[in-house]
């Protein structure tokens, strides 16, 4: 946690205004297979060093928003342990769900068979959910991502929310979920945001086939979604994250460019992952260690980072449609479609208060080709 701190300052430079972790507590291997969800894996620091991390964050205005695994644990967890030497039927057994299918009787998340579910329709566990989210914002954090929500039903969440917000009204709650009536979602959960898997998959894959047309069917359901609580719901975008192809792998270095400033002048609430705005390139793969190449380790500093021309350049565009983002104050943003045909797609943004932005993609030619315009008549190209 100590080599982020020199990161911040870049983090300011950027454009965002916050920064989310992964996973922080004892793990057994890659974070998301905790084992102790009150103590700092000591592989990142200790309680100290989140407490310094938190108050370098809070000088600089930067929010901090943790990641909350609270669908499973790992299986050397200590309550997965005695459920295995006391029975399903004990105390600790009944924490999680039961699989007859298996040996020990406990569930799998997804066919990982290091990952244990809990069983949410027990008390116990909104319980202890509810005391570990109260417990980190007591601590700093400013808010959480709720890893694998879509597992995990409706009403849990909306008790342990409910209950972690007479405590702290201001916690920022996002939900990971892959489909769906986002904004039905969110509302049943509790949540301010869910992720939104639809954007992200309309963007790569549209500038991939040069197809504008499922982001023209996506934007439709993502103006419906913002509108549904206005001031309430605000999905969280992205163009990558830890868990998918680095977008720079998967349509190149120009057309990475374009889903940056796409993201950047859609309302919700925009996502960087850390390198990409360098353009690091990374292929997911579905094995052991196939994630590896979407999270590199970053170097102590940012001044230790190989930089070329194009590194340079992607950067320069980031900070560029960040601070157009926020000068036009697009988050809550009305999204209206002004023109769909074959091979092209224009779509204008309405903020509340500033100016209105219309965004044209062209992918007609050999090149995608992406125009945002300002009502001045001057244009930015892509």
């Amino acid at each position: 946690m100590g080599r982020l701190e020199a990161w911040l300052d870049h983090v300011i430079a950027l454009g965002a205004n916050g920064l989310a972790l992964g996973p922080i507590w004892a793990s057994s291997t890659h974070g998301y297979d905790v084992i102790d969800h009150d103590a700092i894996d000591p592989r990142l620091g200790d309680l100290s060093d989140f407490d310094h991390l938190v108050a370098a964050c809070h000088a600089r205005g930067l929010r901090v928003l943790l990641d909350g695994v609270f669908n499973h644990v790992s299986c050397a967890h200590a309550d997965v342990l005695r459920a295995q030497a006391e029975g399903i039927d004990s105390p600790s057994g009944r924490l999680f769900r039961h699989d007859p299918a298996r040996p020990d009787g406990l569930s799998r998340f997804e066919g990982h068979e290091a990952l244990i579910e809990y069983d949410h329709s027990n008390p116990e566990v909104a319980a202890r959910v509810a005391r570990t989210m109260s417990l980190w914002l007591g601590r700093g954090a400013d808010g959480w991502r709720l890893d694998a929500a879509y597992r995990v039903p409706a009403e849990f969440w909306a008790d342990v929310i409910g209950r972690v917000r007479g405590q702290f009204p201001e916690c920022l709650t996002v939900a990971e979920v892959l489909h769906g009536d986002y904004a039905r979602i969110a509302e049943s959960f509790g949540v301010n945001s869910v992720t939104q898997y639809e954007l992200w998959k309309a963007i790569w894959s549209g500038l991939h086939d040069h197809n504008p047309h499922e982001l023209w069917w996506t934007l439709k359901r993502h103006a419906t979604a913002m509108t549904a609580r206005p001031g309430e719901f605000l999905p969280w975008t992205f163009v990558g994250n830890h868990d998918v192809t680095r977008i720079v792998t998967q349509v190149g270095w120009a057309d990475a460019q374009i889903a940056a400033a796409i993201l950047m002048t859609l309302p919700g609430m925009p996502a960087v992952y850390y390198g990409d705005e360098y353009g690091f390139a990374g292929l997911k793969e579905e094995r052991i260690g196939g994630d590896d190449a979407i999270r590199p380790p970053l170097p102590d500093d940012p001044g230790e980072l190989p930089m070329d021309a194009a590194g340079a350049e992607m950067l320069r565009q980031y900070q560029l449609l960040i601070g157009l983002r926020r000068r036009h104050d697009l988050q809550w943003a009305d999204l209206q479609i002004v023109d769909q045909r074959h091979q092209k797609l224009a779509y204008r943004v309405v903020p509340p208060s500033g100016d209105a932005l219309t965004v044209a993609w062209d992918a007609s030619g050999d090149q995608n080709h992406l125009v945002i315009s300002r009502p001045s008549g001057e244009l930015l190209s892509y």
